[in-house]
């Protein structure tokens, strides 16, 4: 591990809802080796990191040192006795803007020498889309610094200087950056090899630039709604010929602008036209599969 540990504002997220006062500890269990990823978040409020990150998988991955999550307080670099971090902006207008030098300072020299190679990231609404593979990209990275803004915004100098990415979740505001940061987590730390089962990782939505198929279990009817015969059927390849169909028709009908890069057959394509052409509140085309299908609207 390099810079930051054991500095003051700089904790790892640690098990049991609460963050761990050796900085220099592995985040959850016992792991000798260097972790396959490591997250800094840097943040005004490093309290809200605690207890999404312990809880099931993530906190599976951490227990298994494949993952670290280290959360550093902003104002542990501020200059002055009141740890002030943030402003009134230049040019007048509501709100703080959080100050440029707190953020670089705290990044330069938490990561220290891992910075050239590391990922940074501010968490911003007006950044790039967040999406599955921004996460596969990000899983394949060793370190990256998750910067949370809070109030106006951040200063953009700090941007600048640290040449970061921007990254938004939605076209929507959040009163911090602190949940983005953990959607990322989440969504990056499940892509992390030996996190989770490859073959559920590969059948997900977004996969492949398709919504996932419909699940289902026992009971086999359910307040009059049977299962599809077809997974009944025990024949593998019609089953995942109609998974792939229901893949197609719920993309077609809830996330028609994912298509544009989906790989689909001739016959995929004239099937989205079809239920382009009808509408969502029309009844689904023909099963390409061939299956029965007894439920309506996929």
């Amino acid at each position: 591990m390099t810079g930051g540990e054991g500095m003051a504002g700089s904790e790892a997220v640690g098990p049991e809802g609460r963050v761990d006062a050796a900085p220099g500890a592995i985040s959850a269990g016992d792991h000798e080796s260097r972790p396959l990823l490591r997250f800094d978040v840097f943040t005004l409020f490093p309290g809200m990191l605690t207890g999404p990150l312990d809880e099931s998988i993530l906190l599976r991955a951490r227990t298994r040192g494949l993952v670290e999550v280290y959360a550093h307080d902003l104002r542990a670099w501020a200059t002055d006795r009141h740890r002030t971090a943030d402003d009134t902006p230049y040019g007048g207008g509501a709100g703080m803007v959080m100050l440029a030098p707190p953020i670089v300072a705290a990044v330069e020299e938490t990561l220290g020498s891992d910075l050239a190679g590391a990922h940074v990231a501010f968490l911003s609404a007006g950044g790039r889309r967040f999406t599955q593979a921004v996460a596969r990209d990000l899983a394949g990275r060793s370190r990256i610094a998750l910067i949370c803004g809070h109030y106006e915004g951040i200063d953009d100098r700090a941007v600048q200087v640290l040449a970061a990415d921007e990254i938004s979740i939605g076209d929507y505001v959040l009163t911090g950056g602190e949940l983005a940061a953990m959607v990322v987590i989440d969504a990056v730390t499940r892509l992390v090899p030996g996190v989770i089962d490859a073959a559920s990782v590969a059948e997900e939505s977004h996969g492949d630039s398709l919504v996932e198929y419909p699940h289902y279990t026992r009971p086999a009817v359910f307040r009059g709604l049977a299962v599809p015969d077809v997974l009944l059927s025990g024949h593998h390849r019609n089953i995942a010929a109609w998974r792939r169909e229901q893949a197609v028709v719920r993309t077609g009908q809830r996330r028609p602008d994912l298509l544009a890069t989906a790989n689909l057959t001739p016959a995929e394509r004239a099937l989205v036209g079809r239920i382009v052409s009808i509408g969502d509140d029309e009844a689904a085309p023909e099963s390409l599969a061939g299956g029965s299908d007894p439920e309506h609207g996929r």
